[in-house]
């Protein structure tokens, strides 16, 4: 099994509870072929460098995975034809931690002032 980081942006209009169902049934695709979700992380509604389908705004999730390239197959199979997915890209790693990504440690340096 390798380590993945996929990183995927939903529409602007869905509710933040919806990207957490998404996220969730990523996880359930990964447990079904004997994989492990290591780590998610919500990085909330953000501006986008420029417009997707005419959208201004995305809300961005990062999962950390371990898991069979035919598992990020599927992901990438299932998220093509999620039409609240604008964008997902994954990415091989070789190796794959618990710590925030730089995205939050970034958010968190802005939160102390």
């Amino acid at each position: 099994m390798s380590y993945y980081e996929h990183v995927f942006i939903a529409r602007p209009e869905v509710a933040p509870q919806q990207v957490e169902n998404i996220v969730e049934d990523i996880k359930k695709i990964v447990s079904d072929e004997g994989g492990n979700t290591v780590y998610t992380e919500y990085w909330g509604l953000k501006r986008l460098a420029y417009k997707i389908n005419k959208s201004e705004k995305g809300h961005y999730s990062l999962l950390r995975i371990d898991s069979k390239s035919s598992t990020i197959d599927e992901i990438e199979r299932i998220q093509k034809l999620n039409e609240d997915i604008l964008r997902f890209i994954t990415v091989r790693t070789e190796d794959i931690s618990e710590e925030p990504s730089v995205m939050m440690k970034s958010s968190e340096k802005k939160d102390v002032y």
